[in-house]
């Protein structure tokens, strides 16, 4: 929570971590300036072993995150990003994907225990308009690890917030099913083949196409 003040007659807003009126500190300049693990022009991302992406670039800020997993450890031994956001969203993932592959990366469990708060205190502290930014990087994250764990059948570890199980067999949600759609799918084989979803479970085929003509229908019009 960001304090405030009054300075002729103007509300100032100061930060709660250092006393300061509010001006971004000397880590969030640092990590916009200097951004740890962004993906450089010319990388490989099929080397990682699974990729998450949140936002659009029409209407915001877009997140691209790409993750390599120690299978046998299950640690996080790299972790790549780019952004199309501000400077808040640049430096939150900057120090988030250096909290995740510090000290030889963490393992998957503990990374997923990183909440938006723990890298602001890292940071110094943003305004809470920018707060939003720092979410960028966590959910980007979680669905990067989502897509690890069904690429090595770990559909038991799938992490569901606040949807509906479609797919029983692979944990796909209608969540899954809105992303999908939003990314370019229009029919249930192109979905298919961002998800997989219906392949192994042929009974939720007609709940999944009457999700694909809804979302259509929501977003397209």
């Amino acid at each position: 929570m960001e304090a405030h003040t009054k300075t002729d007659g103007q509300a100032e807003v100061i930060n709660q971590h250092t006393g300061e009126r509010w001006v971004y500190s000397d880590i969030v300049k640092d990590h916009f300036f200097h951004p740890r693990n962004l993906l450089l022009e010319g990388a490989k991302e099929g080397e990682f072993d699974a990729e998450g992406m949140v936002g659009s670039p029409a209407c915001g800020d877009v997140m691209y995150m790409w993750i390599k997993v120690n299978r046998e450890s299950d640690r996080i031994t790299d972790l790549k990003w780019k952004t199309f956001g501000c400077g808040s969203a640049i430096a939150s993932t900057s120090m988030f994907s250096m909290m995740v592959t510090e000290n030889g990366g963490m393992k998957i469990d503990d990374a997923l225990k990183i909440r938006p708060q723990d890298v602001m205190v890292r940071l110094g502290g943003l305004p809470n308009r920018k707060i939003h930014c720092s979410v960028l990087a966590d959910k980007a994250f979680r669905k990067a690890v989502n897509e690890y764990f069904r690429a090595t059948a770990q559909y038991e570890r799938v992490i569901i917030e606040g949807a509906k199980i479609i797919d029983q067999r692979l944990n796909i949600t209608d969540k899954d099913i809105e992303e999908a759609v939003l990314e370019g799918a229009q029919t249930i084989e192109e979905v298919q083949q961002k998800l997989k979803v219906g392949v192994g479970d042929p009974d939720a085929l007609p709940e999944i196409e009457q999700l694909i003509r809804f979302y259509k229908e929501k977003y397209y019009g």
